[in-house]
């Protein structure tokens, strides 16, 4: 991203600024609410395009480009887009339309490929036994399971997860955040972006970190220099003691 913003009703909800991430890393974006951080990844997953700034996306330029074709080479796992699933969705045919980056089965083939796939995604992510159920009879953590399964269906190049863990209780979390953790080590896993709004959900082996406050970039780059107690109590406007466990951070008032 080069000089990105977004104008809604005659003011920038966001930018200008700057963004770029390579290859192999992976990223949180963290920030106060309303800071623009569901605005950016919006614009990474090409679904809203910025008022002024260029964006450039798997090296192809936003608007100068076939955006569904570029849709099929980037996962996401977002609350709106999941509110779209159709509800009596098969679990597999959520996964499998992945592939596709379409929502809801319709007339597309799948090879036998395609069907092992979803089966080892939905098995990497503990919810293979609920491949024949019905999607509205999952709980919230099972449905976010399977979102991340579709995500990655289609063996994306750019992973985006929005709130991965919102909603979920804390076993829930913290297994979700380790089958991440672990599916993310491997080197052929996309390069990866995660919002959240707490930093104990960032998972174990994320690179960076990008901080966002009324719109523009508070700090960003490796997340051991970003994700500090002088940061966190400066962008938050309290005073906020962060310490850290391995690869995990912990956050407390002081």
């Amino acid at each position: 991203m080069q000089g990105v913003s977004v104008s809604r009703g005659g003011r920038d909800i966001l930018g200008p600024l700057d963004f770029k991430i390579q290859n192999g890393e992976r990223w949180v974006i963290l920030g106060p609410n309303g800071a623009g951080k569901s605005t950016l990844l919006n614009i990474l997953a090409t679904r809203i395009f910025p008022t002024k700034g260029t964006v450039k996306i798997l090296d192809k330029e936003m608007g100068k480009v076939d955006l569904s074709e570029l849709r099929t080479r980037i996962g996401i796992c977002a609350s709106l887009l999941a509110e779209d699933i159709p509800d009596d969705e098969f679990v597999r045919d959520v996964v499998l339309t992945g592939a596709y980056a379409v929502i809801g089965r319709w007339n597309e083939r799948y090879d036998l490929w395609d069907e092992s796939r979803a089966v080892a995604l939905l098995t990497t992510f503990g919810v293979r036994t609920l491949a024949d159920r019905r999607y509205y009879t999952l709980s919230d953590g099972e449905k976010k399971r399977v979102q991340i399964a579709r995500a990655l269906m289609a063996d994306p190049e750019l992973l985006l997860l929005d709130e991965p863990t919102a909603g979920l209780d804390l076993g829930g979390r913290e297994d979700l955040l380790h089958r991440f953790a672990e599916f993310s080590q491997d080197p052929l896993a996309p390069a990866s972006i995660v919002v959240t709004h707490h930093i104990e959900e960032i998972p174990a082996g994320t690179t960076h970190a990008l901080i966002i406050k009324d719109g523009k970039i508070a700090i960003s780059g490796p997340i051991f220099e970003v994700i500090t107690t002088e940061h966190m109590s400066a962008v938050f406007g309290i005073n906020i003691t962060v310490s850290t466990d391995g690869q995990r951070f912990f956050a407390r008032s002081s």
